[in-house]
């Protein structure tokens, strides 16, 4: 499996084709989907947005989350991503918005939480885009960093290795979600997921 890239127009071309098989292809995520947002914890009648949500698989744990009369957004930079979160009906569960992670058309504080699913990696600048995810909640707002897959799983199927400097290692998250203004609550770096909660100071 390729790495995939970052950058807006490289991640464009390396999801898109892959928009219309994405959830086939792993079909068995749904129940840590499930777990992680439950773990967020997004508060009753709030607002949440699914940052770099694909097709959708977190939304409809959002929407149960937060209630009817709470909010839901999912932003993907990809349109066949949200054309296939569309087609499964997930438009009736939440805002599709096609967006950049690292200038949101979001107002200054309008979210209580935030789930972001593999979406770290993919940014040009990983402590921008956390400052963005800051940007978009209120204070005391909650993040979860997010992948169905544990680090080393996931880097073995990418034909990789663990190194130091990978993102993801709990000093290195860490650092850059303090400097853009989060407070690390909890990390779960095991076999089976990827889990990061904070909350911003």
């Amino acid at each position: 499996m390729r790495v995939p890239p970052t950058g807006l127009a490289a991640t464009r071309a390396f999801f898109g084709p892959r928009a219309a098989t994405w959830e086939t292809r792993f079909p068995d995520d749904g129940p840590r989907y499930r777990a992680a947002v439950t773990e967020l914890a997004p508060p009753r009648g709030g607002a949440v947005a699914d940052i770099a949500c694909g097709t959708g698989r977190a939304l409809p744990e959002l929407r149960d989350a937060v209630g009817p009369d709470g909010t839901v957004i999912g932003l993907d930079v990809t349109p066949e991503m949200l054309h296939e979160a569309a087609a499964r009906g997930r438009q009736n569960l939440a805002a599709l918005v096609l967006g950049d992670a690292l200038h949101l058309p979001l107002a200054t504080g309008a979210l209580d939480a935030v789930f972001a699913a593999g979406l770290v990696t993919h940014l040009a600048d990983p402590v921008a885009g956390l400052r963005e995810l800051a940007r978009v909640c209120r204070p005391g707002g909650r993040l979860a960093l997010f992948h169905p897959v544990g680090r080393a799983a996931l880097t073995r199927r990418q034909g990789r290795e663990l190194t130091a400097g990978d993102l993801r290692a709990e000093p290195n998250i860490r650092a850059a979600l303090t400097a853009a203004g989060w407070h690390l609550d909890a990390i779960d770096d095991g076999a089976e997921r990827y889990l990061v909660l904070a909350r911003l100071r």
